[in-house]
């Protein structure tokens, strides 16, 4: 099965992605999507993105359609990847890079620091604080990074980095999603 959505914003706004079928890939909905773009329309310009746990892709390619200079998208399924790279090669966008590997994984040894980082991981294997205490011990995060956290609505983000601040949160449907502030 084929599944698509829309980009809402940038330069390829009104575009269509698709994405591969997939467990547990659930694209983040199209009005979670204008929310966290409006909360971060000053900071994606010229921005280096890391977006783990990519799925469809839709974080990384709206950041990409609004200015974003880089964007890495991270994902461990191989058929997913296919569908992140075939979009890219349709937009031709090459400010985008897909990498085929596990999170957490990825994440041992920090190669470069992002500004933005868009962390949406599988619901219900306890991988949110983790992975964002691997983001900021491992040296991922430029002084003053904004992480965009998407989470099980019931969710308690309790064991999140000190320095983290939590700038904004909404919930929608079984969906939370939370902006937070990286102090240095």
């Amino acid at each position: 099965m084929e599944n698509k959505l829309r980009i809402i914003g940038g330069v390829w706004r009104s575009r269509i992605i698709k994405f591969a079928d997939a467990p547990g890939l659930r694209p983040t909905p199209s009005r979670v999507r204008e929310t966290l773009f409006n909360w971060l329309q000053a900071d994606v310009i010229n921005s280096h993105c890391l977006d783990l746990f990519a799925g469809s892709g839709a974080l990384g390619f709206e950041a990409a359609s609004r200015g974003a200079n880089r964007v890495v998208q991270v994902e461990s399924n191989p058929k997913v990847c296919e569908k992140l790279a075939e979009n890219i090669t349709g937009l031709a966008a090459m400010q985008i890079t897909v990498i085929s590997q596990d999170a957490a994984d990825f994440l041992q040894n920090a190669d470069a620091r992002f500004d933005l980082v868009f962390l949406d991981p599988p619901f219900g294997q306890n991988l949110v604080a983790p992975t964002c205490r691997q983001l900021e011990g491992n040296g991922w995060l430029s002084d003053f990074a904004k992480i965009y956290v998407e989470a099980e609505r019931h969710l308690r983000l309790t064991d999140m980095p000190a320095n983290w601040r939590l700038l904004k949160n909404q919930a929608a449907g079984d969906v939370g999603f939370y902006l937070y502030q990286r102090s240095a």
